[in-house]
């Protein structure tokens, strides 16, 4: 066994991580039906009005205006009849004063009329309808541009595309769309307690859970690929990262604290960058962080809860940072339901499930994934508080 070099604070590690990390610059074009959640890479700048043509906003009579002047109840005007138009039907020939053409939401106004009518303002009678309400020039009429007008910028660069914002892309007849790459990351399980899911677990070994949270968790942001399980030999950690300089992120799972078979760090200082090892934290104390080649890598704890405790408040506002996504977290106050004590000296990340604005403590210890399958959230605990009483009010971070 060998001591960590030197622990550094929690609000240190993060700060250092995040200006490491440097903001995505490769782009790719993916179609509309993919775009979801990735980050625009140009603005948008409508070449076309949308709807495109003048529309009844509402189901009625497509009218010239003059000819409702002066209509009520009492005095209804009376309009012939001289079509019915459906959505997505243009009118033959043009609206003349005197005459009316039964029209649907959504459809094109005749030519020559200037207003609609609503049905509920009207009454038929045989080809004939009664005029109960006078409107105005461009009364229940949308605008060829009133949705968009072409030469706006209707979608700025940087900006995250949600089903709404694709929407406003296939409005404008757009197929596909210019966005931020996705991160690309490989997540190296290391380990020879470790062995893959689905096959036969033998006493003292252990399944490799962590490429599962931490795959499940990055992949919204990040093309995320899992490496066989590697054993714990200096070689095969310095061939992994040679072969992986290029990504954008290494992330070992285990490896990263300080038995004699723990080398992740010994290599980055000789062939590499380390940053740190080792953070005034709980769980995750043995945390790593370098750089190999282009790649930032990550040397997370072995331990599940520790692992994906750590890839929720380290990992992750790095990844997102590198994918330009910004997203606001949400914190919600709440009720402490149990005391929690803690460790003097280290900043402590503990799971929490929030129900009806009390936090309920749920963890168990750092090598039990349930601690965090429970949890919707975690409390922060800073390093010079001993404990928090019951009945206290904390703040939630939402997972």
């Amino acid at each position: 066994m060998k001591p960590f070099r030197e622990l550094i604070s929690f609000e240190e590690a993060k700060k250092i991580i995040m200006e490491k990390t440097k903001e995505m610059e490769r782009v790719e074009t993916v179609k509309l039906l993919e775009a979801r959640n990735r980050v625009l890479a140009e603005d948008i700048v409508a070449e076309l009005n949308v709807p495109g043509f003048k529309r009844a906003a509402v189901d009625g009579y497509a009218v010239i205006a003059e000819d409702t002047y002066g209509a009520s109840h009492i005095k209804p005007k009376k309009l012939k009849i001289v079509g019915k138009i459906f959505a997505g039907e243009v009118a033959r020939g043009k609206l003349n004063h005197g005459e009316a053409m039964e029209i649907a939401t959504g459809a094109a106004l005749p030519k020559g009329s200037d207003a609609v009518v609503m049905v509920e303002n009207t009454e038929k009678v045989g080809n004939e309808i009664k005029i109960l309400k006078p409107v105005y020039p461009g009364a229940n009429v949308s605008k060829e541009d009133e949705d968009i007008k072409k030469g706006e910028v209707v979608l700025k660069k940087g900006e995250i595309l949600n089903p709404a914002k694709i929407g406003v892309l296939a409005a404008l007849g757009m197929e596909s769309v210019e966005v931020y790459e996705k991160a690309n990351v490989i997540i190296i399980p290391t380990g020879d307690e470790l062995v893959k899911v689905g096959e036969k677990l033998e006493y003292g070994k252990i399944y490799d859970i962590n490429s599962y949270t931490l795959t499940t968790l990055l992949k919204p942001y990040a093309n995320v690929k899992i490496n066989e399980i590697t054993k714990d030999s200096k070689e095969e950690i310095e061939r992994i990262l040679e072969n992986g300089k290029d990504m954008d992120y290494i992330i070992f799972s285990g490896g990263s604290s300080v038995g004699e078979k723990d080398i992740l760090a010994d290599v980055l200082i000789k062939k590499g960058e380390l940053f740190f090892h080792g953070i005034a934290l709980k769980p995750g104390k043995p945390t790593i962080f370098g750089r190999f080649g282009n790649a930032l890598v990550f040397g997370m704890p072995g331990y599940p809860t520790s692992c994906l405790t750590n890839a929720y408040v380290l990992l992750l506002p790095s990844i997102k940072k590198r994918c330009r996504i910004n997203e606001k977290e949400i914190v919600k106050e709440a009720i402490l339901e149990e005391k929690i004590v803690s460790t003097i000296g280290r900043h402590q990340i503990y799971p929490v499930m929030l129900k009806n604005g009390r936090a309920y403590p749920v963890f168990k210890e750092s090598g039990a994934i349930t601690s965090m399958s429970r949890a919707n959230g975690y409390i922060e605990i800073p390093a010079n508080v001993e404990y928090v009483e019951k009945g206290s009010t904390v703040k939630v971070h939402l997972l």
